[in-house]
């Protein structure tokens, strides 16, 4: 058995740089992987689907391209370049990381499952055969979460899609399915519409995206609906089968109605669940919620001490970001002695759908529920001459304040640059300024975030 200082499972946005840092602090570590470094962002999340937003993007510019007085008689969607784009920028980024833990002295890289055997013991089934063991006394489980697959009658007949598997394609879909209308599947039946895959998605609830306002999933729906996108709410899949080479027969019920729809791929895109099934952690006494995520305190510390959860698998937003922040936390508080915690800090997210959609702090329907005294302040991009001018007016922004203290408590702007635009206002909301300085701030014109004037003057007082 190998005895380190620390050990970290999993080489997501939290693993990578703690392992670093832990070893720059002269911390014997180790770093165990059992796929590839940087975790589903790099490999498997934002970093390639944001290189197929890019390339969708392209197409629908070139499909708008005389309403801009650009004369463009055709132009051809080669998947196979796209593919091929994408897979250079991700080796781009997990190779460099990869290098630069491998130069990273007191840090041991190895590649293998890793499942705890007893009291802060690991074993390591190495990917090029054999087992390891180790132990320490800070462990650190990073190993995020993987698609969850409905229980739907023929499911495993119908060779589905994750949005691990669909970035594999390098062939447009006929007619692509999706099972879920929350962020991964709008981002992706929005994107293969484009690249000209017929495209329907289907959503349980009355609304997609549904922790947002219902202004904002209305006017999503609106625009995706613009681009041929069929959106079937209150509907769920019921059973799969082939229906001959290429071709899926689907039974969908829509409120009290079944009916069938015939498609060439299905992306199931409901949800993610932690992994933590194979690695065990009651082996070494951590707990687990009914859902398996590792539960921890608001330091990020399990019931056992010395070992710690960052990012998804423990639960909470599944945002890259906010595991990069849990790093910080963990380091910070270890290492140079802070006292943080996760308590109360910001939680933007931005969903890549064209136009994107950026949202921090709270929705309106969350402040009415809490019954406090707000002010919501509303500008159609109609309204923002950027967006005039650039030709792109769909959307809207919003901005929920405290009116008698005048603070931001959240914004959520639908638009384009929306995540940009969102993120002046939350660092309006960090700096306590009130909307009626921004009322009157001067910004450059003519920047999108020069109609925050407007936005905020729609309020009055």
């Amino acid at each position: 058995m190998k005895t380190y200082d620390a050990i970290v499972i999993g080489s997501g946005q939290g693993g990578v740089p703690l392992a670093k840092k832990l070893a720059m602090a002269g911390k014997k570590t180790a770093l165990i992987e059992r796929r590839y470094i940087g975790g589903t962002c790099i490999n498997d999340g934002c970093t390639p689907t944001k290189t197929w937003v890019a390339s969708a993007k392209a197409a629908y510019m070139a499909s708008k391209s005389n309403d801009f007085g650009i004369n463009i008689k055709s132009y051809k969607v080669d998947m196979v370049q796209i593919k091929k784009r994408k897979d250079k920028v991700v080796s781009l980024f997990r190779n460099g990381s990869q290098k630069s833990l491998e130069a990273t002295k007191g840090l041991d890289l190895i590649f293998g499952e890793a499942a705890f055997t007893g009291p802060k013991i690991i074993s390591v089934s190495l990917n090029d055969g054999g087992y390891q063991e180790l132990k320490a006394d800070l462990i650190f489980m990073n190993t995020g979460c993987k698609t969850i697959v409905p229980d739907i009658v023929g499911i495993d007949d119908i060779d589905y899609l994750t949005s691990t598997s669909i970035l594999e394609l390098d062939k447009v879909p006929e007619h692509l399915l999706v099972i879920g209308g929350n962020y991964v599947g709008l981002e992706f039946g929005q994107m293969f519409k484009r690249f000209g895959s017929k495209v329907t998605i289907l959503e349980r609830g009355k609304h997609i995206v549904a922790r947002e306002d219902e202004d904002i999933s209305t006017e999503l729906k609106d625009i995706l609906e613009e681009e041929n996108i069929k959106i079937l709410t209150e509907s769920q899949a019921l059973k799969f089968k082939r229906a001959g080479k290429g071709k899926i027969l689907a039974t969908i019920k829509s409120g009290e109605k079944e009916h069938k729809i015939k498609c060439s791929h299905v992306l199931v895109a409901v949800g993610r669940a932690p992994n933590t099934d194979t690695l065990d952690p009651g082996k070494t006494g951590v707990g687990t919620d009914e859902r398996g995520f590792i539960k921890v305190n608001g330091k990020l510390e399990t019931n056992v001490t010395g070992i710690y959860a960052l990012g998804d698998v423990k639960g909470g937003p599944a945002f890259t970001h906010i595991s990069y922040n849990d790093y910080t936390i963990v380091y910070r508080n270890l290492l140079e002695g802070a006292d943080l915690n996760t308590q109360d800090r910001p939680v933007p997210y931005c969903m890549f759908t064209d136009p994107q959609l950026g949202h921090v702090g709270m929705s309106e329907t969350e402040a009415k529920k809490q019954g406090l005294n707000i002010k919501v302040a509303k500008l159609p991009m109609a309204r923002v001459a950027r967006a005039i001018e650039t030709g792109d007016t769909r959307g809207f922004m919003k901005a929920i304040v405290d009116a008698d203290s005048k603070k931001i408590l959240g914004a959520a702007v639908l638009g384009q640059e929306g995540g940009e635009i969102m993120s002046v206002l939350q660092m309006a909301m960090e700096g306590g300024i009130t909307y009626d300085r921004i009322r009157y701030c001067v910004f450059a014109h003519p920047l999108y975030c020069e109609s925050l004037n407007n936005l905020f003057m729609s309020i009055e007082g």
